[in-house]
């Protein structure tokens, strides 16, 4: 898969675990994106054809409704919810493999506002 990591996920030890996976990561660094907005982060995603890889549930839920409503598309959006619970939050191994789990099960990502969390 090709992948987008927002600011929020893109740290060095994700990126690198997804690429030991045969996964191409961009991450907004590689491409002078780092801090801004949802809005241009999943613009670069589209415009490239990454699904986008994220923390933030709530706005880019909305941010994939008005794609969608506006009559657009998406490769998909991959959310990774966090509950500030050791014990439950998702590590990077984590992402990792239910990135593997999803792409395994054959479900198609193309505008898809997927959460990982349930593909643990």
């Amino acid at each position: 898969m090709r992948i987008y990591l927002d600011d929020n996920l893109a740290a060095r030890l994700l990126a690198a675990l997804l690429q030991k996976a045969g996964h191409e990561v961009v991450r907004p660094a590689d491409v002078g994106l780092v801090g801004k907005s949802d809005a241009v982060h999943l613009e670069h995603a589209i415009r490239h054809g990454l699904l986008m890889l994220t923390r933030d549930r709530r706005d880019f839920r909305e941010l994939h409704q008005l794609v969608l409503t506006a009559g657009g598309t998406h490769p998909g959006l991959f959310v990774v919810r966090y509950d500030n619970d050791p014990t439950r939050d998702m590590k990077p191994k984590d992402v990792v493999s239910a990135i593997q789990k999803l792409e395994q099960s054959g479900l198609e990502t193309a505008n898809q506002l997927i959460t990982l969390n349930q593909w643990r």
